[in-house]
């Protein structure tokens, strides 16, 4: 074989050997960065772009994609230590001529922590309010959507500040009462009692705590690498003591309930979207629509059961 030929095939090989190998050390030692890039490159493919605003020396971090329209813009509240990102899955099955908004809630990702916050329930509410105005979201009513813990800021916002919302969909939202607690939250008043707040299950610090949190988030079982949890955990860690503080925040008697306390004043067109195998927020999510319908606190849409999805964090 020609010498040139041989040359070119060792050539060829090292430029794909290099990209490989770059792959498989950051798999292997840096698995945070790619997830990272992970979304970075979710973001870019469905057209989502990342901003800030401001509000005095509160920095808000949100993505966006279109602008606002005839149609009422969609403002997207995540859970509990999510992010913004945790939407993607959601928006690349909405329509891309809908202006989407989804915020990195108060202290989450890029949007300001502070030590001196209002992390309570209605703090945050406070805290998404001045986000909507600095973006003038409210210049006309805008769909609401939040899950979990970003489904009881979304409920409370609604009752609130019922000129901004047009509608609002909660999807297992946190902050109702219930007759009987599920095992998550027996669990968690096990903890509070003995003050153990280093083991609260949404907190994880390890990859097979990592594992545990995603099996008590998702109804359906994978099993995911363990360089992935590591990544997963490595990502989280930082912020843990964070998370810490909010959870016994928001699950304080001062916000525990704050939705269930303020459904009556909850007036624009609600679905409510619940998973049947729920592990976090209740067992029964049925009880939660049946509230809103039966009490008429709110113009139920509709109250959808996914049988597939628990309600993560």
């Amino acid at each position: 074989m020609d010498l040139d030929v041989v040359n070119m095939f060792v050539i060829a090989g090292s430029t794909l050997a290099i990209p490989i190998l770059a792959f498989v050390a950051s798999f292997l030692l840096w698995p945070s960065a790619l997830i990272r890039i992970y979304y970075w490159y979710w973001r870019r493919t469905l057209g989502m772009q990342v901003r800030y605003v401001h509000h005095e020396d509160y920095q808000f971090c949100y993505s966006f994609r279109g602008r606002p329209g005839h149609k009422p813009s969609i403002l997207m509240l995540h859970g509990f230590s999510a992010h913004k990102d945790m939407w993607l899955s959601v928006v690349k099955f909405l329509p891309k001529n809908l202006h989407l908004v989804c915020v990195d809630m108060p202290g989450h990702e890029g949007t300001t922590r502070s030590s001196l916050d209002d992390l309570s329930i209605d703090g945050q509410v406070k805290r998404i309010h001045q986000f909507v105005e600095c973006l003038k979201l409210n210049k006309k009513p805008f769909h609401l959507v939040g899950t979990s813990m970003g489904g009881q800021v979304a409920g409370v916002y609604a009752a609130y500040y019922p000129s901004d919302v047009s509608s609002l969909c909660l999807v297992c939202p946190a902050g109702l009462q219930y007759s009987t607690d599920n095992q998550f939250v027996q669990r968690l008043k096990e903890l509070q009692g003995s003050a153990a707040v280093e083991k609260i299950p949404l907190i994880p610090s390890t990859p097979e705590e990592m594992s545990e949190m995603l099996q008590l988030c998702s109804y359906v079982r994978f099993k995911v690498p363990q360089q992935i949890l590591q990544g997963l955990v490595d990502v989280r860690i930082p912020h843990n003591n964070f998370y810490r503080k909010l959870f016994l925040e928001i699950v304080s008697e001062k916000s525990r309930y704050s939705l269930h306390q303020n459904m009556d004043k909850i007036k624009v067109p609600t679905q409510i979207i619940w998973g049947k195998q729920d592990q976090v927020c209740n067992t029964s999510p049925q009880q939660a629509s049946g509230y809103l319908w039966s009490e008429g606190k709110a113009p139920v849409l509709g109250a959808n059961v996914d049988s597939g999805q628990s309600s993560g964090s």
